[in-house]
């Protein structure tokens, strides 16, 4: 996987509310904060994350892709920040919320194959 093909790989296991998929995105010591907030550090409180959302408000939920870019920092290591539209969220009443705003930001680091999330914050923006 590229720094360019992990935005789609986060928007697939996204949609498919693939916990797993999610967290295998992360370096084995990577952190991240979830779109409503929850902080996790390494992959399985990542993927425990990931699935109390994926089960939640985000059960139905899918990601459209917006404007993204990858920033090189070094030849192992990028900063990519993709903005998305969220869709199909729901409330606790089990009603769909409006489509909102959210942006990706990644710190990426090459392990020789692959590109994984040495830090990733999924955040809510206006």
């Amino acid at each position: 996987m590229t720094p360019e093909d992990f935005t789609r790989a986060f928007a697939y296991a996204f949609g498919d509310h693939d916990a797993a998929g999610l967290a295998e995105l992360l370096a084995d010591d990577g952190s991240t904060q979830t779109l409503t907030g929850i902080w996790a550090e390494g992959r399985e409180d990542a993927r425990l994350a990931f699935e109390a959302e994926a089960t939640g408000i985000f059960s139905r939920a899918r990601l459209v892709t917006g404007k993204g870019t990858v920033l090189p920092l070094a030849s192992d290591v990028a900063l990519l920040r993709q903005r998305f539209v969220v869709t199909g969220a729901i409330h606790e009443d089990g009603t769909e919320m409006p489509r909102f705003g959210a942006m990706l930001v990644a710190v990426l680091r090459s392990d020789g194959l692959n590109w994984r999330a040495a830090q990733l914050s999924f955040t809510l923006i206006a």
